[in-house]
Order: C-alpha cells, then sequence, then structure tokens
C-alpha cells in the first residue's frame, strides 16, 4: 500500500513533465525533467514533429482554433539552457573536487529544468511563429473539455491512416490528446533546487530563444514548397474530377443533377470535352512554366513545384511567382 501511495503521488508530481534524462556514473545517478514545452529546434518541450505538423497544417489553413485561454501557463526550456543543466549535472556526479566531501552532491537526485519565465503557448510561441511565417492564425477558443473529445477523434482518424501519415500530402492530425494537456492546462515547475545545488541559472531568456527559433522556421519555410490553402486543393481536385466524369464516364443515377449541370453551363458534351482538355492544357502549361524557373531559383524543390502546380494551376502557380520575387 506504501509503495503504491509513493508511486501514486510521483506520477501526480511528474504530470505533464515531457522529457527525462537520466545522467548516471559509477553507480550514482541524476534524473533532469524538462517541461512540456518545446523539444524543438532549437527549443526544447513541444517536440520537433509537433511544431512541424502545426506548421504543416497552418500551411494549408488548418489552425482553426486555440486551446484554453490566456490564463493557462506552461514552462519552456531552450535547449542551450538543458544543454548547461545536463553539463552541470555531469559534473555534480565527480567525487574528486578539491574540498567537496561525502557523496556527490546531485548523486541520485532529481532536477527540474526550465527558462524559469512560465508562458501561455498560443500567445508566446504559436501566434508569433505563425504570423512571422504569414499563415492564418487561430481566433477561435475551446476549452480543455471539448478539445478532448474532439483530439480522441483525430487520434481514431490518425490511426485509421496511420501507414499514410508519413507522405507530406497527407496532413497530420490537427492536435492529439497528449498535446491538450500540454498547452490547455496550466502546470510549471521551480528550478530553484538545480540552482543551489547544480549553479543552473538559464543563460538564455524566453525572448531570445523565441527569437532564433523564428528565424529557424522562416529559414527552413524558405526551403520547402509553399502549399496552397486546403479549399483550393479540394475545389480544384472536385471541379476537374467532375469535368471528367460529365465528359467520358458513363451516366451513373445518382449523380445525374452533376451532368445536367454541366450540359446546362456549357450546352453539350463536346464543349464539356473541351473545356476539360483546355483547363488540363492550362495546368500543364503553368506547371513547365514553374519547373522551367524553378531549376533557377529553387532547384532542390523543382520536382514538388511542377506536380503541385500539375494539380492545382494557378494558386500554386502564384505561390512559385511570390516565391521567385523574394529570391
Amino acid at each position: 500500500m506504501q509503495v503504491t501511495r509513493q508511486r501514486k503521488d510521483v506520477e501526480k508530481a511528474l504530470k505533464g513533465v515531457d522529457c527525462v534524462f537520466h545522467l548516471a556514473s559509477y553507480g550514482k545517478g541524476v534524473l533532469i525533467f524538462t517541461p512540456v514545452q518545446f523539444v524543438l529546434l532549437p527549443y526544447m518541450g513541444l517536440g520537433r514533429k509537433t511544431l512541424s505538423r502545426i506548421i504543416s497544417i497552418a500551411k494549408m489553413g488548418l489552425v482553426f482554433f486555440r486551446v484554453g485561454d490566456s490564463s493557462v501557463k506552461t514552462d519552456w526550456v531552450y535547449v542551450d539552457n538543458l544543454v548547461l543543466a545536463l553539463i552541470l549535472a555531469s559534473m555534480g556526479l565527480l567525487d574528486d573536487i578539491p574540498g567537496r566531501k561525502g557523496s556527490p552532491i546531485a548523486a541520485g537526485q532529481a532536477y527540474f529544468i526550465s527558462d524559469g519565465s512560465p508562458v501561455n503557448t498560443y500567445d508566446f510561441i504559436i501566434v508569433p511563429l505563425l504570423k512571422s511565417l504569414e499563415y492564418d492564425v487561430p481566433k477561435i477558443s475551446i476549452n480543455v473539455s471539448h478539445t478532448l473529445l474532439l483530439s480522441r477523434f483525430f487520434w481514431l482518424i490518425s490511426m485509421l491512416i496511420y501507414p499514410w501519415l508519413k507522405h507530406q500530402w497527407v496532413p497530420g492530425p490537427l492536435i492529439l490528446p497528449a498535446e491538450v494537456f500540454k498547452i490547455g492546462v496550466t502546470h510549471y515547475f521551480s528550478y530553484l533546487k538545480a540552482r543551489e545545488e547544480l549553479g543552473y541559472v538559464p543563460m538564455v531568456s524566453p525572448q531570445e530563444g523565441l527569437s532564433m527559433t523564428i528565424s529557424y522556421w522562416k529559414e527552413r519555410k524558405r526551403r520547402e514548397i509553399d502549399r496552397p490553402h486546403i479549399l483550393y486543393w479540394i475545389s480544384i481536385i472536385a471541379g476537374m474530377s467532375a469535368l471528367f466524369y460529365a465528359a467520358y464516364l458513363p451516366l451513373l443515377q445518382p449523380l445525374r443533377w452533376l451532368n445536367f449541370l454541366h450540359l446546362l453551363v456549357f450546352r453539350s458534351l463536346s464543349n464539356i470535352r473541351l473545356v476539360f482538355w483546355l483547363a488540363v492544357a492550362a495546368h500543364f502549361g503553368e506547371a513547365i512554366y514553374v519547373l522551367l524557373k524553378a531549376r533557377r531559383l529553387d532547384p532542390a524543390n523543382a520536382r514538388g513545384w511542377f506536380l503541385q502546380t500539375v494539380i492545382l494551376g494557378f494558386p500554386s502557380t502564384n505561390l512559385f511567382n511570390k516565391r521567385a520575387l523574394q529570391v
């Protein structure tokens, strides 16, 4: 019973702690706990994959809401601060320091490491980052309980399509249950023990870390293909598919209205087919134009630009022309 109670106490104390680092030396050990925010480049805690997914879906205009309100506070830790803490902890395991007697000060100890400035995740990182990348910022706020239900739905969908999630053209889940608790519930820790016993003091402030994080993602954006809004993908693919169906496929009773709509607009089957091939020619013409320019301006992504423009046509060409002006 006592062991069970102690285990529950530990689990309760560590709820919301995302990363645990263990250092061991000749049978002695120390645990370093980092907060839930930012394990990314160059910050630690949200997770590089998590933030990459947020930015990926923001590219397509799918970041619709924020979790909780501005009063929610969580910890961050910049990667340089974490490295400093690990170095200090490893030094705290040494037993041959002159003037120090007894067991090493860090042996068997656990320390919480953070920047020491709890902040709101959306207001401090997501909103400034999305604005700097010129993506839409979420304006709707949803409470944690409702978001948790929504996240479980996305989790289920992601499980069903898991084999395809590795492809760039498949957007990841908007949010997962663990992330709801990471960014929607207040939890932060004190690094006072680490300061007193290890001499840990954050060397990089949250504002400096955020600035360098934004610089990193802006540079990364310049190396990737810009994606049009999700509505362009849906409308253009659906439109071209409907045009092909009306032009060449046999009549299907559930889709009779689609045939009648095309005949109403284009007046004859030959006109429908002509419009379809003109649209295909326009897409390929724009794609070839983009490919030739991309080979000079963005050779690493030339093939991607070409394929995207074949599918979407003008929206992709427009984004590429904006990129070309920046280059």
